[in-house]
């Protein structure tokens, strides 16, 4: 059968026995760990599986026609990841990713309806779901591990801080940006800590209605606001501009459009920090399980596709950093919050949508871990001389806020 031909072609680390419809059985790797045994419950899926294995595979598990009967969906996906290379060397996988990275293409026409349906798609889901998995202030994106044994609440107020260090908020009164705001946490951070005048734009009607709540409740609605719009109807000028996890949902053909826009609403001595996921590579499709089932309309780019666009929209390109492995770290915390409260999330949906959920979690976790993405946060002025010519700033940022008392620590924390 053609999927037990893939499976000997590519797995060489680790053991995978597989089980078919028929009961056959067959072994797989080396037989060191990890170790997991699959099962399939339909013949067809011998002959299916191969032809787009990244979504098949997953669409499989979902439905309940591919169960993990030894080890875990974990050790499974581990198992993928660090075999996969090996996969992407095969004439069929080569031939099904020029034909994604070619429907991807045409896909990334993103208009004002299209991009608002895509984002209500995933962040317009009950937010009971994401109180269950999420930290208290529900950062969705990246956290920032400063040591291994951060937890979760500490590694996403760093990552605040971080990214706050790195807009050089070095005067009070600035006017920010915070494009993509999600439920409010990173603008109401910058508005409690600096004195900043934050406004936020989502096209997700939970999140805006979320973030005018917690706005309410804190008491800075002098200082902090909230938009459902998109940020390419803003006029600025803004001194400095941040975006967290918004920029892998612009699709390549239209970042000149995004970084143009930067460009026109910063200040002449402003300053943008972009962080998105990213790869380490060039000319890979997005997974497709993740465009079809979570994130519909996201492409990932690489940094030379960023920078690039970056110097013809006329912006300096100041700092880069790349997070290794933190987002595996986050991934791999969300997913034990969830299956810690599994039975919630299929009381809100079903369980076919916990195992769609918990692919989602853990087959990132393992791409960040093994395979090419990693988070980039770039830092973007109009002029060169706009900041310090060293870093130190950054960590004297970082340093004074952390030694500073808590005065602001039960709003920054609150729940949504």
């Amino acid at each position: 059968m053609l999927f037990q031909i893939m499976l000997r072609q590519m797995i060489r680390e680790g053991t995978l026995r597989l089980i078919t419809a028929k009961g056959q059985n067959f072994i797989f790797g080396n037989g060191s760990p990890p170790h997991a045994t699959i099962k399939l419950h339909r013949r067809s899926l011998e002959w299916t599986l191969p032809l787009n294995p990244q979504l098949n595979v997953a669409e499989a598990y979902m439905d309940g026609l591919l169960t993990i009967e030894e080890g875990s969906l974990r050790d499974f996906l581990q198992i993928v990841m660090v075999n996969l290379r090996r996969l992407e060397s095969l004439p069929l996988y080569q031939w099904i990713n020029r034909l994604l990275l070619r429907s991807q293409r045409l896909k990334q026409f993103n208009p004002l309806k299209r991009a608002r349906r895509n984002v209500v798609y995933h962040y317009d889901l009950s937010g009971q779901l994401y109180n269950i998995f999420l930290d208290s202030d529900r950062q969705y994106s990246c956290a920032y591990f400063t040591s291994p044994h951060v937890g979760l609440e500490q590694a996403q107020l760093d990552k605040k801080r971080h990214i706050a260090a790195k807009l050089y908020l070095n005067r009070p009164g600035l006017k920010v940006l915070d494009v993509g705001s999600g439920w409010g946490g990173l603008g109401l951070y910058l508005a409690q800590e600096s004195n900043c005048l934050v406004k936020g734009v989502t096209l997700s009607a939970e999140q805006y209605k979320i973030s005018q709540r917690r706005v309410r409740a804190a008491g800075v609605d002098k200082t902090c606001s909230f938009e459902l719009r998109d940020y390419r109807q803003e006029t600025g000028p803004y001194d400095r501009i941040v975006s967290v996890g918004m920029f892998e949902h612009v699709g390549k053909k239209n970042y000149d459009e995004f970084f143009a826009k930067i460009r026109d609403l910063l200040t002449d001595d402003g300053v943008c920090l972009l962080h998105t996921i990213g790869t380490l590579d060039i000319g890979t499709p997005i997974n497709p399980f993740m465009r079809k089932h979570i994130f519909p309309g996201a492409d990932l780019p690489s940094l030379s596709e960023v920078t690039q666009a970056v110097e013809r929209a006329g912006l300096f390109t100041t700092d880069i950093e790349i997070l290794r492995l933190h987002y595996a770290e986050t991934l791999r915390l969300w997913n034990e919050r969830f299956q810690t409260r599994r039975k919630e999330a299929a009381a809100l949906y079903d369980e076919r949508f916990c195992r769609k959920w918990e692919f989602y979690l853990i087959g990132c976790e393992m791409s960040f871990r093994y395979g090419r993405l990693a988070v980039f946060q770039i830092q973007l002025t109009k002029r060169l001389a706009t900041l310090p010519i060293t870093r130190d700033y950054i960590h004297e940022w970082e340093d004074l806020s952390r030694s500073l008392p808590p005065l602001v620590q039960a709003r920054r924390g609150m729940s949504a």
